[in-house]
C-alpha cells in the first residue's frame, strides 16, 4: 500500500490505475471472504480505506472522477466503521479537493469542513495540516478569500506544533514546503501574483526533480501567477517547461490547457505568440 503511493511520487494516475484498483479489490475479497477475529477485522477495513484513499487519488489524477469517488466512498464507510476518525477526514477531504476542482466548489467547501471536523483536534498535526489546507483551497475556489488565508495560516501553526505521537504512515509528505506550495497555489488563484511567484521559485529550486507531475503542475501555477504579474515573457518560459512534460495526468492536461488561456491576452509578444502557434490546439481538446 504504501509502495503505492510512493509510486504515485514519481508516476501519473494513468499509469498506476489499474494495479491500485486490483490492490483494492483483493482488500475487499479478503475480508468478505476471510475468517478472522474482530481486531484483525478492524486492522482489514483500515487497510480497505488507506487502500480506498490512493486508489482513489490515482483515479482522480486519471480523470475518472465517477471511479474516483466510489473509491473514496468505500473508504469511508470502511473507516467510520474501524473507528479511525482520522482516515475518516483524509477520505472525506480528498474527495472534497476532488469536489473543488471539478465544479462542485460550495460542496467541497462544506465536505472539506467536515473532514477537518470528522479528524477532531487531537489528530496528529501532520494530519490536521494537511485537512486545514485542504479547507484553504477549498476557500480559494469558492473564492473566498479571507477563510482561505485563515486556514493556511492554522495549518502552519497546527504543523509547528509538536506530538509526542507518530504521524499516520500515509501523512509522511506533509512538510513546511508543501504548506508553502499550496499557500502560493492559493495567493495565484486569488490574483496575488507579488507573493506567489517568490515562493513557487524558492520551492522548485529545491524540488525532486523525479516528482515529475508534482514539478509541472506546480511550474503551471508559477507561469499563471508571472502572466498575473505582467511578465509573459518569463511566464512562457515557464509554461514551455509545463507543455513539454509528458504524464498521463489528466491535472497536468488541464492545468496544460489553464496555462494558455491566461498567456493568451499576450499573443502579441513573440515568445508567448510562438507558444500559443505550437500548442494553441490543446485549448479544444
Amino acid at each position: 500500500m504504501h509502495g503505492l503511493r510512493l509510486a504515485d511520487d514519481v508516476l501519473a494516475g494513468g499509469d498506476l490505475l489499474a494495479p491500485a484498483l486490483r490492490e483494492l479489490s483483493a482488500a475487499v475479497r479478503l475480508y468478505r471472504e476471510s475468517s478472522h477475529t474482530e481486531e484483525v477485522g478492524r486492522q482489514l477495513l483500515v487497510q480497505i480505506g488507506e487502500l480506498s484513499q490512493i486508489a482513489g487519488w490515482i483515479a482522480s489524477d486519471a480523470g475518472e472522477h465517477e471511479r474516483a469517488e466510489r473509491a473514496y466512498r468505500l473508504g469511508i464507510s470502511a473507516a467510520r466503521e474501524a473507528r479511525d476518525r482520522t482516515l475518516v477526514g483524509n477520505l472525506a477531504g480528498s474527495l472534497a479537493y476532488q469536489w473543488s476542482n471539478t465544479g462542485r466548489e460550495r460542496e467541497g467547501v462544506s465536505l472539506a469542513r467536515a473532514a477537518l471536523d470528522e479528524a477532531g483536534p487531537d489528530a496528529h498535526p501532520k494530519a490536521r495540516a494537511m485537512f486545514l489546507d485542504r479547507v484553504a483551497w477549498a476557500h480559494t475556489r469558492a473564492k473566498e478569500a479571507q477563510p482561505a488565508l485563515r486556514a493556511l495560516e492554522e495549518a502552519h501553526d497546527t504543523l509547528a506544533s509538536e506530538s509526542v505521537e507518530e504521524a499516520p504512515q500515509w501523512a509522511y509528505w506533509v512538510c513546511d514546503d508543501e504548506l508553502r506550495v499550496m499557500d502560493a497555489r492559493v495567493f495565484t488563484e486569488l490574483r496575488r501574483p507579488l507573493r506567489a511567484v517568490p515562493m513557487l521559485a524558492d520551492v522548485l529550486g529545491g524540488y525532486d526533480s523525479t516528482h515529475a507531475r508534482e514539478v509541472t503542475l506546480y511550474r503551471s501555477w508559477l507561469a499563471v501567477a508571472l502572466a498575473d504579474a505582467n511578465e509573459p515573457e518569463q511566464a512562457a518560459e515557464e509554461a514551455q517547461r509545463v507543455l513539454s512534460g509528458v504524464v498521463a495526468s489528466e491535472r497536468t492536461a488541464e492545468r496544460s490547457r489553464v496555462v494558455l488561456r491566461h498567456l493568451q491576452p499576450f499573443e502579441e509578444v513573440p515568445e508567448v505568440g510562438t507558444l500559443l502557434d505550437d500548442h494553441g490546439h490543446l485549448l479544444s481538446a
